[in-house]
């Protein structure tokens, strides 16, 4: 039955996305870091005490995330395990993010290809955390790309893998962790300190998922006939070539692919940043780099489902 779940699951995000009008865990656990967040700034003064409250917040709102969950798929079991399968795959629909993924990157190119650079630097916007306002359309290109190809991790394998350790509870624990990352997990002054722990537990909560995304987006290079490769080379050499230990590996395989450069310097929070670049420049980054990055999102998310289900048939035969 878990197996089951998984597909379908999938397929519901395939199908429906995270509509905006239904209840969504990440909108009550990005409330319940708010929350405690405001508990941590008033009792925590210091950067020391801000630090140690950041990670107090951390151990709270994944612990209370895990817990909730855990206890709601035990009560359900024991009301029906038909009712306890149900909110099985309620919790893993939950978590899995390809088809937001997807939609997020298409209304950022649907307005692009018409010409509408106001209207796609608006709905950049609100996926990155880089001004947009001077935006050109290659560097918002660039931009979708690279979201697409970071977010194809946190949003889909990493899930993924963490539903194969533990389950819907600590899937949905993931999700935590990495929504800490997105609201606390900064580097410039306001987080520093209390965002230090999230941002660090995030990086280990990735690591592995970031690393077979190399190989999974690198078979989908193949699969969808592009310079697959390319995108294991480039995807090995320029892995490093960001601030983040894991970004680069999945954003380093889709430049590769598709023989375009991503990375560069960008404007954050009125700061220029230098990042070095990530990949080769064979050619100009156009706007069908946008679908074709998605497509590859799509192939190496599904293959790590299949991926991940097999090892859960060979664990369970093998114990």
């Amino acid at each position: 039955m878990t197996l089951l779940a998984w597909a379908v699951a999938w397929i519901l995000d395939y199908l429906l996305g995270d509509p905006h009008h239904w209840p969504h865990p990440v909108r009550w656990i990005g409330a319940l870091i708010t929350f405690v967040q405001r508990l941590v700034r008033r009792c925590c003064r210091s950067e020391t005490a801000l630090s140690i409250g950041g990670g107090l917040m951390w151990l709270s709102v994944v612990g209370i995330t895990w817990g909730v969950a855990w206890g709601l798929l035990h009560i359900a079991n024991a009301i029906h395990p038909a009712f306890g399968w149900i909110v099985e795959v309620w919790m893993i629909f939950t978590v899995l993010a390809a088809r937001s993924l997807d939609d997020a990157a298409r209304d950022v190119e649907q307005p692009l290809r018409a010409g509408n650079l106001e209207e796609s630097r608006k709905k950049l916007a609100w996926i990155v955390g880089r001004d947009t306002s001077q935006l050109h359309m290659p560097q918002i290109n660039r931009a979708v790309v690279e979201t697409v190809a970071e977010n194809t991790v946190d949003g889909v394998i990493a899930p993924l893998f963490f539903l194969l350790l533990g389950g819907a509870p600590l899937a949905m624990a993931y999700k935590a962790v990495n929504t800490l990352d997105s609201m606390v997990g900064y580097k410039h002054e306001k987080y520093r300190a209390i965002g230090k722990v999230s941002a660090r537990m995030d990086d280990l909560a990735n690591f592995i998922p970031a690393r077979i995304s190399w190989l999974l987006l690198s078979l989908a290079a193949w699969l969808c006939r592009k310079n697959a490769v390319n995108a294991l080379r480039i995807g090995w050499r320029d892995r490093y070539n960001h601030s983040s230990p894991n970004c680069g590996w999945s954003e380093a395989t889709v430049a590769g692919a598709l023989g375009i450069r991503l990375g560069g310097p960008n404007e954050y929070f009125g700061q220029r940043i230098d990042k070095p670049w990530l990949g080769d420049a064979s050619r100009e980054i156009a706007v069908d780099d946008i679908s074709g990055t998605i497509q590859l999102m799509w192939v190496a998310s599904t293959l790590a489902l299949m991926l991940f289900a097999l090892v859960r048939i060979i664990w369970s035969g093998a114990f």
